[in-house]
């Protein structure tokens, strides 16, 4: 199997990999090629469809706003959409965030994200130009955001590019998170201080980041809330995120939550910070945005982030942009995305696909062939227990081609099985990724008999 035509695709050995799947249309959860074959877009098409593909509402805005305005400098000129979309991102976002910088990717976001951050301490005359990191964090691939990354093969290549960060030890997962969670809820779990009965790791993770920020010249602590995505979808309390926090406010270090992945829903809230009673000084998002229909990324940040840029010298402006800041299809799309969650039941759909994950995930709880079982809103994860566990044992690719044979689109992250999918995904659909993941670990065990897990 090799691949030799003249793109590159991203993330593909193209010496062992399968051709790619021609793809003509998208319909709801699902992909479908030009011969009719359709495949269950369980992971969402890497994180980023919503409310399912091709929603009528957002392609109509789409349309419309392309035979208005196509694109247009945003530097000295502004435009309806960018403008509407700004307001309504504040309005639904975390409080105390007053500014809106548009980007085109999740890792330009957290790019900009931590380019505030240190603008903010440079143009205030404070030395602080270090940055703090989780152990397992993923934020991006440009430059800045694996600097903030875990060094491994995603970016061993660069390392001579890349700046030190300050990385603090994961904080272990407490337990399944809860998919769905009441206002009340949310807030008693996260009011509650750590305690004696938290985990030595979780007060570990709390205590590494206090001795950090005694440093003094610590700007920012980068962090993605509740869940490591390409970490191996990591689970971690909304104890532990309130506590980050606190640590941060005390050593008045900036927090920057990296939302690209677990905001609009994805964690069973809007964004996963609102279930540790987190409002953060800069936050990163992309991804859902647009419901996942065009490249679009946002920055907010906090009134006096802003305000240290805000000066007669030219020389304190902030230098960030690309030629498509804040296009205004994209930004159409995403005030479109807005009106869905404001229209349309999304809340309601999100806890009817977190209950039934939670009801498919349970049965492998009890099978000693899969460990680490756990869920946060609407994503599901786990891990087959495996000699060779990493994103490069071969499991993978074997997983991922079964998976496509059935009909699914699961990427797991080596011996990492996760389920991401579109809200309107039905009770039928999962059954046939879950009946996938059974059947997968049964054709493991037929071809290598125990070989493929850990005999415990």
């Amino acid at each position: 199997m090799s691949i030799r035509g003249p793109v590159w695709h991203p993330f593909t050995q193209h010496a062992t990999a399968s051709a790619p799947v021609l793809t003509a249309r998208g319909e709801g959860a699902f992909l479908v090629t030009a011969e009719g074959r359709r495949i269950f877009d369980a992971i969402s098409s890497w994180w980023v469809i919503t409310h399912g593909h091709c929603h009528p509402r957002i392609v109509a805005a789409i349309q419309a706003q392309a035979e208005k305005l196509d694109q247009v400098i945003f530097a000295g000129f502004t435009h309806e959409p960018a403008e509407r979309l700004a307001r309504l991102l504040l309005g639904v976002a975390p409080r105390g965030l007053s500014h809106v910088f548009f980007s085109d990717s999740g890792s330009t976001a957290v790019e900009v994200g931590m380019k505030m951050a240190l603008g903010y301490f440079r143009n205030r005359g404070e030395a602080r130009t270090r940055v703090v990191a989780l152990e397992h964090a993923y934020h991006g691939d440009t430059i800045g955001t694996m600097s903030a990354g875990a060094r491994g093969i995603f970016n061993q290549p660069y390392a001579p590019l890349l700046f030190d960060v300050l990385r603090i030890p994961y904080p272990s997962a407490s337990g399944s998170a809860s998919a769905s969670p009441s206002p009340s809820a949310s807030a008693s779990a996260s009011a509650a201080p750590l305690t004696a009965t938290s985990s030595e790791a979780q007060q570990k993770t709390v205590d590494a980041l206090e001795a950090a920020c005694r440093r003094g010249d610590v700007a920012a602590l980068v962090v993605e809330p509740l869940l490591l995505g390409a970490g191996g979808m990591l689970v971690y309390s909304p104890r532990v995120l309130r506590a980050l926090k606190d640590v941060c406010e005390r050593h008045g270090v900036l927090f920057v939550a990296d939302e690209v992945l677990t905001g609009w829903g994805r964690t069973g809230t809007l964004f996963a910070c609102e279930q540790a009673n987190v409002e953060p000084d800069i936050l990163c998002m992309a991804k859902g945005l647009t419901g996942g229909t065009l490249p679009l990324a946002a920055t907010l940040c906090r009134p006096e982030i802003f305000d240290a840029h805000y000066s007669p010298d030219r020389s304190r402006a902030f230098f960030h942009s690309s030629s498509y800041t804040a296009n205004p299809i994209a930004c159409a799309a995403a005030v479109a995305n807005l009106e869905v969650w404001a229209t349309e039941p999304v809340r309601e759909r999100i806890a009817k696909l977190v209950s039934m994950q939670s009801e498919r995930l349970e049965p492998f709880r009890d099978d000693p062939r899969f460990e680490s079982v756990r869920q946060i809103g609407t994503v599901a994860a786990l891990d087959i227990k495996a000699r060779d566990p990493g994103y490069l044992a071969d499991m993978g690719p074997f997983l991922y081609a079964f998976f496509m044979s059935r009909d699914v689109l699961l990427r797991p992250l080596g011996n990492t099985v996760y389920l991401m999918p579109p809200y309107g995904s039905t009770g039928e659909d999962l059954d046939r990724a879950y009946e996938a993941i059974r059947e997968a670990v049964d054709a493991i065990a037929a071809v290598r008999g125990d070989a493929a897990w850990d005999p415990r």
